[in-house]
């Protein structure tokens, strides 16, 4: 690896809720799904609080209906080719990321994202941002066998960067990256700024760090 001024050799990080503000569009397209089936619309915060969980949750919260009912698929799709259509809106980087992502490169420090978003989703989004530099791994659950809190794509992302897993941070919002994240044996970061569901504490998720801010990681990391 390159010679920096820290001692990671990589840095990774979860896509929607610690990358990237994706709740904007999520609130966007669930609204106008809501509002099409007659349904009441729910403030942008209430979403924000579920995206983490996938849309099949996000579907069961706002329609107040199990996967088991006849029409939950039905509207599940509906919502899949709304946010297709509308992956990129608003969405944008969490204030202080390109911050991150210019130091990272500057320092020749690759970074890369894991996360649990199809590729069907995530690609596009990739192409509609810029990023300065450019992640050199994106892994999707298309990529593995098995996905977050499962270690295997963040392992995959680590032999894709050429770093070892002990000297790669690894950045998430949610209890499920952490514990792959240790489980692959990398240092761990909770992003208290994402999509954390109210209530819930990330001190319980073991994480080796927590930040406040995405500018928070410059300390760790150099």
């Amino acid at each position: 690896m390159t010679s920096s001024s820290s001692s990671y050799q990589a840095v990774l990080f979860d896509l929607d809720g610690t990358l990237l503000d994706t709740a904007p569009d999520f609130a966007l397209i669930l609204n106008t799904l809501l509002a099409s089936h007659q349904r009441q619309t729910l403030q942008e915060s209430d979403i924000r609080a579920i995206i983490s969980d996938g849309s099949a949750a996000m579907i069961a919260r706002a329609f107040n209906c199990s996967p088991k009912d006849a029409a939950f698929e039905t509207i599940r799709s509906e919502f899949l080719a709304l946010y297709r259509a509308n992956v990129c809106v608003e969405t944008r980087p969490f204030p202080g990321i390109e911050t991150v992502l210019a130091r990272l490169g500057a320092e020749n420090i690759p970074w890369g994202i894991v996360t649990n978003k199809p590729s069907i989703y995530t690609l596009p989004l990739m192409d509609a941002l810029t990023f300065n530099p450019a992640p050199q791994t994106v892994i999707c659950p298309d990529h593995v066998t098995n996905t977050k809190p499962h270690p295997e794509s963040v392992l995959l992302a680590c032999k894709h960067l050429d770093s070892d897993p002990k000297q790669t941070l690894f950045v998430g919002d949610h209890q499920r990256d952490i514990e792959a994240g240790r489980a692959a044996g990398t240092i761990t970061v909770a992003a208290a700024y994402g999509y954390v569901d109210q209530g819930e504490n990330i001190a319980d998720w073991n994480a080796h760090h927590a930040i406040e801010c995405a500018a928070d990681l410059l300390p760790i990391i150099f």
